[in-house]
């Protein structure tokens, strides 16, 4: 019993508190207000189009350009930690934890649907004069994907985790988003200026992981009614995410080094399989020629697609897809960025950026491309039906293109691979979420209590299952874009807190 007392005397009492009220009367209202969701979710996209749209934009790209630069500064030599410790992961272990943790069911879940949505409407189209469901459609959809998730989105993860990593680490301080604020309020970090800016990282958290989950609970039920014929109904999805939120908090209470990166790496080897078999069951050439082409257009066009600003007044593509994409990105910022520091210590500030950065970038090209470029020729060039399945249920697109593989002997196997493959990215992405929120909870504490870990597995699995419930993934996309707005600040300050301890400590 002492040892129980210890363990929750970790636990800082008045931020669990509130967030925990906060979190409990958000529940209820949407319990008791099914009918308000979409109403609300309509009214915060109008104001984020309206009022924040280039606010974000220019956010995303300032940041990307920051953590790239500073890694080929003479800082990138100092060390996350003592200049004489060396990494604890191997570095597949933590590229595994780092991929698995940063990207989730997303990318399987867009790797088909999302080029094929853009094949058929987005603003490039008339500003190049392209036809939809063109050949020149074709590359500049490619682009579009290639963009939401490459360098800008992959930054926004690694500077928290290089703030975080550089203030426990180096300096001392507890693993949390308040100690990055230390150069600028001092020792206020360690009252309520502190609580509240845990607080709005514990949020952004949680509606960050929501997304991915509701998502993942989507294409899971979809790939549940392929393979055995069951009826997806809103009540069904919710019980998946219910379940796979269970199977996750077991995942976390037996801790990092057991569960999650016993998950992560088996999350490489399903997608290695998944990729291989793309690859060469689908059309081989085109796939190989698209990798090379499609990272040259990437690289060419990232510049100004980083600084391009929707000029329509409803900007309603715009916020559907890049503002909601740079909302993820940073909504999810404090929960991968603590989770890369929480595996990185030991690694330079360059080794680190690299890592975190260029290497998921290219793994998550090698993806998109396979996946994107087989889609669209299927589209395209093969037997077509893609777009039809997209615009009926998105969740369906990945299940549909594997049939018109005609690949029959192994089309249910590798669907059933894929299904195993969103339930693991799906306990993974909830179980580090759950690590991180209940080591923010406890001032930075590498073990938090398990009870805390149990009680925020499951409120996690509940806020997702409502909101994809009563909301659908409408809901969950403007939750995580609403909580990145005020999240954005504190990742700006963050920013000259680092710069200023860099000038100020590491010049001496």
């Amino acid at each position: 019993m002492q040892k129980i007392y210890a363990r929750l005397s970790l636990v800082n009492i008045p931020l669990t508190f509130v967030t925990t009220m906060m979190v409990v009367c958000f529940l209820s209202f949407i319990f008791m207000n099914p009918e308000l969701v979409d109403e609300f979710a309509a009214f915060w996209n109008r104001l984020i189009a309206n009022y924040f749209a280039g606010y974000l934009i220019w956010v995303v790209a300032l940041v990307t350009i920051f953590t790239l630069l500073i890694a080929f500064t003479p800082y990138g030599s100092l060390r996350l930690g003592k200049d004489n410790e060396r990494p604890e992961f191997s570095r597949f272990s933590w590229f595994s934890m780092l991929f698995g943790a940063g990207v989730g069911t997303g990318i399987l879940f867009f790797g088909v649907a999302e080029p094929i949505s853009h094949l058929q409407n987005n603003p490039f189209l008339s500003i190049e004069g392209a036809e939809p469901l063109s050949s020149e459609a074709a590359v500049i959809a490619q682009r579009i994907t290639l963009f939401h998730w490459g360098l800008n989105g992959w930054a926004c993860y690694s500077i928290v985790g290089l703030c975080l990593g550089y203030f426990s680490y180096r300096k001392g301080l507890p693993l949390t988003i308040r100690s990055a604020l230390h150069p600028i309020i001092g020792d206020k970090i360690y009252g309520i200026a502190g609580d509240l800016i845990d607080l709005v990282a514990v949020f952004s958290t949680l509606f960050g992981i929501t997304v991915s989950l509701g998502l993942g609970a989507s294409q899971m039920s979809s790939g549940i009614a392929y393979l055995f014929g069951t009826t997806i109904t809103p009540i069904f999805k919710l019980s998946v995410v219910l379940v796979v939120s269970i199977i996750a908090t077991v995942s976390v209470v037996s801790g990092l080094k057991r569960g999650i990166k016993f998950l992560s790496e088996t999350n490489i080897w399903l997608c290695l399989i998944l990729l291989s078999f793309i690859l060469f069951a689908g059309p081989t050439i085109v796939i190989l020629t698209s990798l090379f082409s499609g990272t040259l257009d990437y690289i060419s066009s990232v510049i100004p697609l980083s600084f391009w600003i929707d000029p329509s007044i409803e900007k309603t593509w715009s916020t559907s897809w890049t503002l909601f994409y740079w909302g993820w990105w940073i909504a999810w910022g404090p929960f991968v960025g603590m989770f890369m520091a929480r595996i990185s210590r030991g690694r330079t500030i360059r080794e680190y950026v690299l890592g975190t950065v260029i290497f998921p970038v290219a793994i998550g090209f090698i993806w998109l491309i396979v996946f994107g470029a087989t889609a669209l020729h299927i589209q395209s060039s093969g037997p077509g039906g893609l777009v039809e399945a997209v615009n009926e249920d998105i969740s369906q697109a990945v299940f549909r293109t594997y049939e018109l593989l005609n690949v029959d002997w192994a089309t249910w196997l590798i669907a059933f691979f894929t299904t195993v493959l969103i339930a693991s990215w799906f306990v993974t992405s909830s179980d580090s979420a759950t690590l991180i929120i209940c080591t923010i909870l406890c001032s930075g504490e590498r073990r938090p209590p398990k009870i805390l870990r149990i009680f925020w597995g499951i409120i996690i699995g509940l806020v997702a299952g409502l909101l994809l419930l009563h909301g659908g993934l409408s809901a969950l996309q403007t939750a995580s874009t609403s909580i990145a707005i005020p999240f954005s600040v504190v990742l700006i300050l963050m920013i000259f807190g680092l710069c200023k301890a860099l000038y100020q400590t590491e010049n001496k």
